[in-house]
């Protein structure tokens, strides 16, 4: 199994940044990809990144390209997501998963472990 420990939301202005953590451990050497998706209030959960785990290979939601950017520390399990420039519409929770399969990275369906979730509030 894997284990994923996510840190890093808060609150923050528009227009500002925030950088999000994921910690895997466990039987890490199984997973295609990490992804970051997030749920607003009254909204489905939706996709925001992904990447590749052994190309670093990367997809973006098209409402954050430009300005969030996914990325990984092999050695050490761990992924990130840079959020800069951020809107009101950024305000979510925001989850870190894995998926075991190479195909599928933008689906809900396709990952098969995903951390706490963490708040990220943007206020205008």
């Amino acid at each position: 199994q894997v284990q994923l420990v996510e840190s890093g939301g808060g609150l923050v202005q528009a227009g500002g940044s925030l950088r999000l953590s994921c910690v895997a451990s466990g039987r890490t050497f199984s997973n295609y990809y990490m992804g970051w998706f997030r749920q607003a209030p009254g909204k489905e959960r939706e996709f925001v990144a992904a990447i590749r785990w052994n190309t670093g290979y990367t997809n973006y939601a098209d409402s954050v390209k430009g300005r969030f950017s996914i990325s990984r520390d092999n050695a050490n399990n761990t992924g990130s997501l840079q959020m800069n420039s951020l809107r009101f519409e950024d305000t979510a929770v925001y989850y870190c998963a894995t998926s075991n399969r190479d195909y599928g990275f933008r689906s809900l369906s396709s990952y098969d472990y995903w951390g706490q979730g963490t708040q990220v509030t943007v206020s205008s």
